[in-house]
């Protein structure tokens, strides 16, 4: 895949650039992801912010709807960031891979992480899209979108919280998935979401930062 621009080559417009490799990803059939899906999830948001958010994959939901996090997953996220005083109007939100990576149990399909080859047939058009948005700021959602924009050896309970340098000058950390914390109780519960807060504060301060540097 030289490049995911030929129908638009030379336009600077992010939405042109965006849809034409929405298109693109809509007819892929680089992985057997594509055998199973409903439809495919690019991304949605401010095509502009300087913050972008990458999780992992589309579940049931987003398969069905073709929106990234429009599960609790989702209203999770949502909260989070509006704790923040932030929306998703005001990021862009995509995942590693734009196809839901499901395994049938009981004649029901669950979620499952996506495998390596997945995520590499899926990898250039993640690439497209951080060149097409240039964001300044990335937050990895979970551990596999973390070992994908950040660092093959990276590990979420030990690395998150921390920034990095990636890509020529963008700035990214990691906090857990949405969905992990859905999956926690008791006293883990509430460590985790002091951690996510923590995250996300830092991440936010950040955001004002790029803001303020774009006039803002």
């Amino acid at each position: 895949m030289e490049t995911l621009f030929d129908a638009v080559e030379g336009g600077e417009n992010r939405e042109e650039r965006l849809a034409e490799l929405a298109r693109q990803v809509s007819v892929c059939t680089r992985c057997d992801l594509s055998r199973s899906r409903t439809n495919t999830v690019f991304g949605t948001g401010d095509p502009y912010s300087p913050l972008m958010l990458v999780g992992e994959g589309p579940g049931e939901n987003e398969d069905a709807t073709g929106l990234p996090f429009v599960g609790r997953a989702g209203k999770l996220l949502d909260n989070i960031l509006a704790a923040v005083n932030l929306s998703r109007e005001q990021v862009y939100i995509t995942n590693i891979v734009k196809c839901r990576a499901a395994v049938e149990e009981n004649g029901r399909l669950r979620n499952r992480q996506p495998r390596t080859a997945e995520i590499n047939a899926c990898n250039p058009y993640l690439q497209a899209q951080i060149e097409a948005i240039k964001p300044e700021i990335i937050l990895c959602l979970g551990g596999p979108a973390a070992k994908t924009i950040i660092d093959r050896d990276f590990r979420i309970t030990r690395d998150r919280g921390k920034w990095y340098e990636v890509m020529g000058g963008i700035r990214a950390m990691a906090t857990f998935h949405p969905a992990y914390i859905l999956r926690q109780s008791g006293e883990e519960l509430l460590r985790t979401k002091r951690l996510v807060w923590k995250d996300i504060q830092n991440v936010y301060a950040e955001y004002q930062r790029a803001m303020e540097r774009r006039g803002a």
